[in-house]
């Protein structure tokens, strides 16, 4: 029985004050339970700070990103063995934003998933297709080689310990947001992809809607049978906010 996990992506949002108040507010309102695991993801200067606060909770931490080297002459980037240091458990890869703001290819975020996953870090990798590619009809193929180019590097096994995360891009900070069908027919697919390479892997692996989840449409959206969670954006720099999707999947 695959938990729903619920992910907070604070982005390059937060400070000191802001963070204490907000992971304050999560913990204060978050209810245990045996279905749903709770993620946040703080920008890297906070995560021993937000660490500290999580100490005797059972909310999870998070990075937003990782370098592919496990060390050496790479001035600003983060080793996975660092943040293990420090005590994340998860580190997403791959996002849109590193994608399209920051050149990564799939090769990159392979190399990147590798990395993570080599130094014990749960990956959490991001897949979508943008808008023109969506209107194309071009979004299984684009998800399928996002998928693809992880299996080719790391094998199919390393999905026995990692998270993925679709996130149709033309949804993210847009207000717009996959009908629970859409978003359904696109999380199969990649279930399915798995599958094809290890059904055991595919039955398992924790796939989260990542294209603005509110608590609004969060019922609609974690009631689909392929829908395990989501990785929350604009959503989880608020606790009431990103508490309502968290309640949403404990109600389902």
């Amino acid at each position: 029985m695959r938990r729903f996990l619920v992910a907070g992506n604070w982005k390059m949002n937060g400070d000191s004050r802001r963070n204490r108040e907000l992971v304050a507010g999560i913990v204060a309102g978050l209810q245990d339970s045996a279905t749903v695991e709770v993620l946040v993801c703080p920008p890297l200067p906070y995560l021993a700070a937000v660490k500290s606060q999580l100490s005797g909770h059972s909310v999870l931490l998070g990075a937003q990103n990782v370098s592919e080297h496990a060390q050496g002459a790479y001035t600003g980037e983060t080793a996975a063995g660092m943040l293990v240091d420090v005590g994340c458990s998860h580190v997403i890869v791959g996002h849109s934003e590193r994608r399209a703001l920051y050149g990564e290819s799939s090769n990159v975020v392979a190399s990147k998933f590798r990395a993570a996953a080599d130094a014990g870090l749960i990956p959490v990798l991001c897949v979508g297709e943008t808008l023109a590619e969506r209107e194309a009809g071009q979004t299984e193929v684009v998800v399928g080689q996002q998928l693809a180019a992880v299996v080719e590097t790391c094998g199919i096994a390393v999905f026995g310990r990692a998270v993925i995360a679709y996130e149709p891009v033309w949804a993210i900070g847009t207000g717009k947001v996959a009908s629970p069908d859409e978003a359904q027919a696109v999380h199969r697919f990649i279930r399915d992809e798995i599958a094809a390479r290890d059904e055991t892997i595919a039955a398992g692996v924790q796939i989260l809607y990542g294209g603005s989840m509110k608590g609004e449409n969060a019922d609609g959206l974690l009631s689909m049978p392929d829908i395990d969670g989501g990785l929350i954006g604009g959503a989880s720099l608020k606790a009431a906010d990103f508490l309502a999707i968290t309640k949403a999947a404990q109600g389902i």
